[in-house]
């Protein structure tokens, strides 16, 4: 199978560099798979989980949040403000992040407030489903 180079990088690291024969991401108009001689191609991402084969048959699922994804000749890069693998996934602490934003969403704040809620719920629901703990 033919392989692209992918790099997923946050503000604080860089989070995959290797290999890759598909990328599957979501995008605010629905899912984007990615082979090797994909059009150069630009789109924001959101959070959801995102999948990777090294193999083109077996996938490890990462939970990613908002960002972008770029596709330029054979190099695919994801810049996401977080992003962790479904295994390390702290399951407790993305319960509390659930209840708190649900308790925001139901305080019937600002606008901003309401916005900032509803993605970190966004965040968390994602998580969960990830780790397969939702």
């Amino acid at each position: 199978m033919s392989t692209f180079k992918l790099k997923i990088i946050t503000p604080d690291k860089v989070f995959y560099d290797g290999e890759a024969v598909q990328l599957i991401a979501k995008t605010a108009a629905g899912n984007v798979g990615i082979l090797k001689g994909h059009m150069p191609y630009v789109a924001n991402i959101v959070p959801s989980p995102l999948r990777i084969s090294e193999n083109g048959t077996d996938y490890r699922i990462a939970a990613v949040s908002s960002g972008i994804v770029k596709v330029e000749g054979d190099l695919v890069t994801v810049v996401t403000t977080a992003v962790e693998w479904a295994e390390d996934i702290d399951i407790a602490r993305a319960e509390r992040s659930k209840e708190r934003a649900e308790k925001e969403l139901a305080a019937r704040a600002s606008d901003k407030e309401f916005r900032h809620a509803e993605q970190r719920l966004k965040r968390a629901l994602n998580r969960l489903t990830v780790s397969g703990k939702h």
